[in-house]
């Protein structure tokens, strides 16, 4: 079938279409109701069914005769440390830590606080609470103490799993402090903290709770998968950016694995077996979909990868592991792959390595600027698919299917709507808009499965911000437009969109023409307060190694060529060149703290933010 057949099929018998992929798992009920509602009225998937997303992700393997095939590749260069783990030896490490957490009092429908860095023991972890029916929530190692203590509050784990510490290039990060002032400051205390000792750093285990992670390993014994209902939650993960009140996004058990079994095929053209690698954080989302739970339920090989693109040790790391290890697919984000060129800008590192096992680049996370999708195509030869999808829904919303049928690409777009996902652009009176026309994206109900059925500890707060807004659809908070072929365009958050002297003009759109320019490595444009025209873009701009340009010069030649792409009512003019733009770790800029930098407004450090001295720039040029 081809991808049109396939996505139609999806919108107009969803309930046929997702209990065939849900027959393609190994469930111990198979659900005979494949779409309800819960008591809140949301949608949910498979409501009957009961299964074991760790089995699934491991056991199932074992079992079908496959125990022997590498499940999972750790590679740290900042620890010079390489491991490979079959199936069967995941399979006994996770069941022997969830014998842990068993005799710690976890059981089914307990929260688990993951606070790790990117080890095997953090990977252990969550399927180890998934194993025994637990939610797990992981929280990204290093994360400041307040903000952890805010975690603690809302998911109330009666078990923290940790480590003495995270490894950066040419530092470590000590977690047992970080933890211990968050556990004081925090309302909730947790029963146990388990933590696992690196041999970079050792932790003082001081504390009446403290346990050591091994010790308890050599008395535990294995546990056994339990069955759980597939609406039962199999984790939390806040948002990143969320400060304040948290935002804990949910996962059901069954939805998830019947997504993340689909998506690793239809989307990532991956076959078991074969060597997928997602280049991100298990504290992120796309860590827990692409580097644990999709992968291994598919029966792949991942990578666990605690290096960085660049300066572990230098702008080809990405291809060292490509070649060393036969990986077909990578899955990074832009900022990624904007760091690999603004170092080596002709891609001279990648050709040291033989990159013949890769077949498909993908990117997510952020929009893909046209410049760096054609450095990638242009020096990689290889399909480079921009695809867009949320924490909130846990896999692509909109993408290239490569394993239905590979699609022409547009630069900027992110392809087309995945199975399952009926996309609409609404104006602000809810209406739909025509091709070409740019509004807020939405997505009429019901929603596949994976994606969230709600927000930790406050449903109102789902309902207001996702389903009130526009009824039957599900507001992305994302703006853009569906052009004549359905290709989508997305043009960044809603409030990414400025209005200049009566005229809605997208600020992604520009940092488009500014990216193009040959000096520039990467940029942001925000919209700054004018009286004359309400609003006016002001451009940030990081040079290309070894590239000598002044601001006024740059500002000259940006104008022009945003005169040439959009027209002069853009009137971008003003140009920054900075040494570094203020991003969270995940590599999203944060371009909301700039506008309100610029503008002299109140505004709050983001907890995710990766470096807060790359602010004083910004409060500098605000002056």
């Amino acid at each position: 079938m081809t991808y049109a057949q396939i996505h139609q099929t999806s919108i107009n018998s969803p309930e046929t279409f997702w209990a065939e992929q849900a027959r393609a798992l190994s469930w111990y009920k198979q659900p005979q109701t494949i779409i309800g509602k819960d008591a809140n009225g949301v949608d949910r998937w498979f409501v009957d069914g009961e299964l074991n997303t760790c089995y699934l992700a491991l056991d199932v393997h074992v079992e079908a005769g496959r125990g022997d095939t590498t499940a999972m590749i750790y590679d740290s260069p900042v620890a010079d440390k390489k491991h490979t783990y079959s199936y069967t030896q995941m399979r006994d490490e996770v069941a022997q830590l969830a014998g842990v957490l068993a005799d710690l009092g976890v059981e089914k429908g307990d929260t688990v606080l993951i606070y790790m860095p990117m080890i095997p023991q953090a990977v252990f972890a969550m399927l180890a609470c998934a194993r025994l029916g637990a939610i797990h929530s992981v929280v990204f190692g290093g994360f400041a103490s307040n903000e952890l203590a805010v975690r603690i509050d809302d998911a109330a784990p009666k078990v923290i799993l940790s480590a003495s510490c995270g490894l950066e290039p040419g530092k470590q990060i000590p977690y047992k402090p970080l933890l211990d002032a968050a556990i004081d400051a925090a309302s909730h205390k947790p029963q146990h903290t388990v933590i696992f000792q690196r041999e970079q750093l050792q932790a003082s285990l001081d504390r009446d709770t403290d346990k050591s992670w091994l010790d308890l390993l050599e008395k535990a014994q294995p546990a056994d998968c339990v069955p759980v209902l597939a609406t039962d939650p199999l984790y939390i993960l806040y948002t990143s950016g969320t400060t304040g009140i948290p935002k804990g996004i949910l996962r059901d058990n069954g939805g998830h694995a019947v997504a993340m079994k689909y998506s690793m095929q239809a989307i990532y053209d991956i076959a078991p077996g074969e060597v997928f690698w997602a280049a991100s954080d298990v504290g992120w989302v796309v860590g827990h979909s692409y580097i644990v739970y999709a992968p291994l339920i598919h029966g792949c090989t991942t990578v666990l990868y605690e290096g960085k693109p660049v300066g572990t040790p230098d702008a080809g790391a990405f291809w060292r592991v490509i070649e060393e290890y036969r990986v077909k697919a990578l899955f990074a984000a832009p900022t990624a792959f904007r760091a690999i060129k603004k170092q080596d800008p002709g891609a001279a590192l990648a050709g040291n390595y033989n990159l013949d096992s890769l077949q498909t680049l993908f990117v997510a996370g952020e929009r893909l600027d046209p410049p760096t999708y054609h450095w990638l195509h242009e020096r990689f030869n290889v399909p480079v698919i921009d695809h867009w999808w949320q924490t909130e829904t846990g896999w692509a919303i909109a993408a290239n299917l490569v394993g239905i049928e590979c699609l022409p690409t547009k630069p900027g777009s992110a392809c087309k709507p995945s199975p399952g996902f009926d996309v609409r652009i609404l104006d602000d009176d809810g209406n739909e808009l025509r091709a070409g026309e740019q509004g807020h994206i939405a997505v009429k109900l019901p929603l596949p499965p994976s994606c969230l059925p709600g927000i930790w500890n406050d449903f109102p707060r789902f309902k207001h911000y996702y389903l009130d807004p526009f009824p039957g659809f599900y507001l992305s908070g994302d703006g853009g437009y569906l052009d004549e072929d359905g290709y989508l365009f997305v043009l960044g958050r809603t409030d990414d969109v400025i209005n200049i002297a009566g005229h809605r003009l997208s600020t992604g759109r520009m940092e488009e023409v500014v990216g193009s320019h040959d000096a520039v490595a990467e940029c942001a444009v925000v919209g700054v307060n004018d009286e004359l025209k309400g609003q006016l873009p002001v451009g940030f701009v990081l040079l290309k190694d070894g590239v000598a340009i002044e601001s006024a010069t740059l500002s000259v030649q940006v104008e022009q060529l945003v005169r040439q792409e959009i027209g002069a009512i853009a009137c971008l003019k003003q140009i920054h060149i900075v040494t570094r733009l203020p991003k969270t770790r995940s590599g999203k800029i944060l371009r909301n703290v700039m506008r309100q930098i610029m503008n002299a407004e109140d505004y709050t450090v983001p907890s995710t933010i990766d470096d807060p001295a790359s602010l004083e720039e910004i409060k500098t040029l605000a002056e």
